[in-house]
């Protein structure tokens, strides 16, 4: 029998449905939905579990069971199908054979048909089997209404859950209670359970009294829910009386809940050993199903035993009173598992996860209330879990209330540090269930409240999230926030903050092509939230480290620790992470020379970010054509391009620079030199090289032009220890010198550069094109010797000693931002010099130009022609 992923436990066994389970065998097909519909206690769930582990027919590779009862809301259907079958989108399950057995859908009816629309639409191969009280309207449905137990099978199942053998002489009497119970299984359960204390024949005489209905009015309900609901009230009357005050208490929990629920549903009306008795009644009775199986007993009733009681509860007058002590215990949970949050992050996650369902209801009645301290108590311990993109929506939902619920009928917010920690958490979670984060205002307010009531944690978090909001806007101040953050969190001992803000120091690091930084930075911020058990922002901090160990040389290091990122996010399923670890992962590879691997870590989100409904992952189409353009296909590079352009987010610079090569490499010079020149001011300095070195190759002569472009952008890149970049200049170099001896040299250098970091992509054999004793003099030079090699063999011949082409690139690009108005601070920022290098530059451009101020450079910018970027003829404006 084929073993179902996340079915829950067969406590008891099945009996019966020889038929049924031959008739639904023959209809589950692949690309199907078969949805086993009938009313509550019929045995929909029991004949489903049946029929998936006993299919055999075309034997699918895989089955999972997901069950839906523990849902409130039809938006949580998909996130909670996603997590069961481990995949970031249905169009994963695309040509995969699989089993997919929805249970209880009818009261998330609109997400769960829109979840197996999906389903079927990624893939042939899948079929699905769906359990409901109605069906649920997809397309090609097939409904199939699940019947009594015929009488054979009813009798089998009364006397297989019979508490005490029933005699022959007691069978006729056992058929009358299946006649009077409409043969449904659940009823039948339910009575089976009394044969302990009465006899079928005393049962079978209880059954034939005029039993009133559960509230009156629903004579004209269908017969087998009349007996069903006969069935529960009849149970419940023969309950003691602390059985019954536990049983109507314990409804409010949702399903699935331990001992501990104990305690809040008795609330001081029974003592300890009495609520254990009670709830060991509850058991025997039916009403509730304990499940012993794992580290602690786990109880939950069935949902139409829940309702009654619920309807019990009402009429006791004491809902109110059961929630808020429901509430309380969710309180003291989240409070007592609180710690964890500071020493792992994982077991915290586990712990809630388990008791989730509760969680959520509870502060869903918290928000509620008259007063909604509590709820909103709830939901900002519940932030931590509601920041990934699993739970986002469900959390941000619940976080807007939270904050809501504590502003005025003006919209103002109260000044107390709970609504500090609403509106930090708010932001928290908007950084996953809303990509690009949440806005600088918005968490700029967070910070400015938790600072004024003194909430020092919250201001910590808040300081955080407002250095990832400022990293569009401005980098120097999104490091001060960093800063700050990680000095306050460090004395403290808050390990996520401090983690956190260092990664981002380190990403600020990475971004000016500081990589030794990054490096020092990012290394122990990722052990530190590993540790911690944080995958998100330690599966980035592993990404920006991956990158750095790149460019400083190591690229099998790199490889390792770009797997590392990706075994890290995965379990998480955020697209984003997930993909920005991969798409780091597969540009190293490229690197490598391994283009078939790159596209195999590709491949898995490549359904994903493309077609109507994709995600857009920025960078990912870039990671494609650097693979295509390794590969000389230089049109399919140009598509991936153009996929990511079409999402209409602001252009990446690096997808930029390698959209103007592959448009270079496809002989259109005019739209490549168009991007360059508009990237050549760029304040990243491995962007300003690459334009360079563009540049150089744009001018197919080559000559002295092309030879001074690609000095410069060595001389950048060795500035900023760009290794690999720097072994891209030194061949490059080599092949426009007419010194052969010379450029053996270099070549040998770059060759031995190569080899030590791993470094294969675009590799050539020096010794082919070189004289033979010069490569192998390379060859035994180090890389920055090399470098300091070309620079001193360039000699004083690089350029006229005044004039606009005694211009280096550097210079140009400070012109060209100082004609356009910006300040000396300002063009040090966009540049990433410090303002007296700008001052020293323009010293020497009005030197060479023989102007004597910005004015005077400004008027004779405007009067010279602007010619194409590098050329040397002229200054873009």
């Amino acid at each position: 029998m084929r073993s179902i992923r996340h079915s829950p436990p067969e406590l008891a066994a099945f009996v019966g449905r020889a038929e049924e389970l031959a008739a639904l065998d023959r209809l589950a097909v692949p690309g199907r939905l078969l949805t086993l519909v009938g009313p509550g206690g019929c045995g929909k769930t029991r004949l489903a579990l049946r029929l998936a582990a006993g299919h055999r027919r075309d034997d699918p590779d895989d089955a999972c069971w997901i069950g839906l009862e523990d849902l409130s809301h039809p938006d949580d259907v998909a996130g909670h199908l996603l997590a069961a079958l481990e995949v970031t989108d249905v169009r994963e399950l695309r040509d995969r054979r699989l089993l997919i057995v929805l249970d209880n859908c009818e009261h998330v009816l609109d997400g769960a048909a829109a979840v197996v629309a999906a389903v079927l639409g990624a893939g042939s191969g899948v079929r699905v089997l769906a359990t409901s009280r109605t069906p649920l309207g997809v397309p090609g449905e097939r409904t199939w209404p699940v019947p009594p137990l015929s009488l054979p099978d009813a009798l089998a199942l009364f006397l297989a859950r019979a508490e005490h053998p029933v005699g022959q002489d007691q069978r006729a009497a056992a058929r009358r209670i299946c006649d009077r119970l409409d043969r449904l299984p659940l009823a039948l359960e339910l009575a089976a359970a009394w044969t302990a204390t009465l006899t079928p024949a005393q049962i079978a005489g209880s059954l034939t009294d005029p039993y009133a209905l559960l509230d009156g009015g629903h004579r004209t309900a269908p017969f087998r829910q009349r007996t069903l609901a006969e069935s529960m009230r009849w149970s419940h009357d023969l309950l003691g009386a602390g059985e019954r005050l536990l049983f109507r208490r314990l409804c409010v929990f949702e399903p699935g809940f331990d001992a501990g629920a104990l305690p809040a549903a008795a609330a001081g009306d029974l003592d300890e050993p009495a609520a254990l008795h009670a709830l060991r009644g509850l058991i025997s009775a039916s009403l509730v199903v304990a499940d012993p199986t794992g580290p602690a007993a786990r109880y939950r009733m069935l949902a139409t035993v829940r309702d009654y009681g619920l309807a019990r509860l009402d009429e006791a007058g004491e809902t109110v009173a059961a929630r808020d002590a429901h509430l309380e215990r969710q309180l003291a949970t989240l409070t007592g598992l609180a710690p964890l949050l500071d020493t792992d992050r994982e077991a915290w996650r586990s712990r809630i996860a388990a008791d989730y369902p509760n969680l959520r209801a509870a502060t869903e009645w918290g928000l509620s209330r008259d007063d909604p301290a509590g709820g909103r108590r709830l939901a900002a311990g519940l932030a931590w879990l509601w920041h990934d993109e699993q739970h986002g929506r469900e959390g941000l939902r619940l976080m807007r209330r939270a904050v809501e619920r504590g502003r005025d009928e003006r919209g103002r917010d109260e000044r107390t540090p709970l609504q500090a920690q609403c509106l930090v958490g708010l932001a928290m979670v908007e950084t996953t269930a809303e990509p690009g984060g949440p806005s600088y205002q918005s968490v700029r307010a967070a910070l400015d409240l938790a600072e004024e009531v003194g909430a020092p944690a919250a201001s910590r978090l808040a300081r955080s999230i407002t250095a990832v909001g400022l990293l569009p806007l401005d980098l120097d101040r999104a490091r001060e926030q960093a800063l700050r953050a990680r000095a306050e969190a460090d004395a403290a001992g808050d390990v996520f903050v401090a983690g956190a803000s260092a990664a981002l120091l380190g990403l600020l690091h990475l971004m000016r092509d500081e990589h030794h930084a990054a490096a020092d930075l990012l290394a122990p911020a990722a052990d530190a939230l590993q540790a911690l058990g944080d995958r998100g922002v330690a599966s980035s901090a592993l990404t920006w480290l991956a990158l750095a160990t790149a460019c400083l040389g190591h690229l099998d290091r790199a490889a390792g620790l770009a797997a590392r990122a990706v075994t890290t996010a995965t379990p998480l399923r955020e697209i984003h992470r997930v993909g920005l670890a991969r798409a780091a992962l597969a540009e190293i590879q490229v690197r490598q020379g391994r283009l078939a691997a790159a596209a195999a870590t590709l491949a898995p989100l490549d359904p994903l970010t493309s077609g109507a409904d994709a995600v857009f992952v920025p960078g990912w189409g870039r990671v494609h054509a650097l693979v295509a353009l390794a590969g000389d296909e230089v049109a399919e590079a140009l598509d991936w391009l153009d996929r990511e352009q079409a999402w209409g987010a602001p252009p990446i610079p690096a997808t930029q620079l390698t959209r103007a090569e592959a448009l270079r490499r496809a002989g259109d010079l005019g739209a490549a030199t168009e991007i360059l020149a508009a990237l050549q001011t760029s304040p990243l300095p491995a962007i300003r090289a690459g334009v360079l070195t563009q540049q150089a190759a744009v001018l197919a002569t080559g000559g002295e032009a092309a030879l001074r472009l690609q000095h410069e952008a060595l001389r950048v890149r060795a500035a900023h220890d760009l290794v690999l970049d720097c072994v891209d200049s030194l061949e490059a170099i080599a092949a426009l010198l007419a010194d052969r001896n010379l450029a053996g040299v270099l070549a040998g250098a770059a060759a031995r550069a190569r080899d030590e970091a791993g470094y294969h992509g675009g590799a050539a054999r020096p010794e082919e094109r070189y004289p033979v004793e010069a490569v192998e003099k390379g060859r035994t030079t180090g890389l920055g010797d090399a470098a300091a090699l070309a620079q001193r063999a360039r000699g004083p011949r690089g350029r006229p000693a005044s004039g606009w082409d005694s211009l280096t690139p550097t210079e140009r690009s400070v012109v060209a931002l100082a004609v356009q108005g910006l300040t000396n601070p300002d063009i040090a920022t966009r540049l990433y010099i410090g303002r007296g290098t700008v001052k020293t530059h323009l010293a020497h451009v009005y030197a060479k130009l023989g102007v004597a101020n910005r004015t005077e450079l400004a008027r004779l910018a405007a009067a010279r022609p602007v010619s194409g970027p590098g050329s040397g003829e002229g200054v873009s404006r």
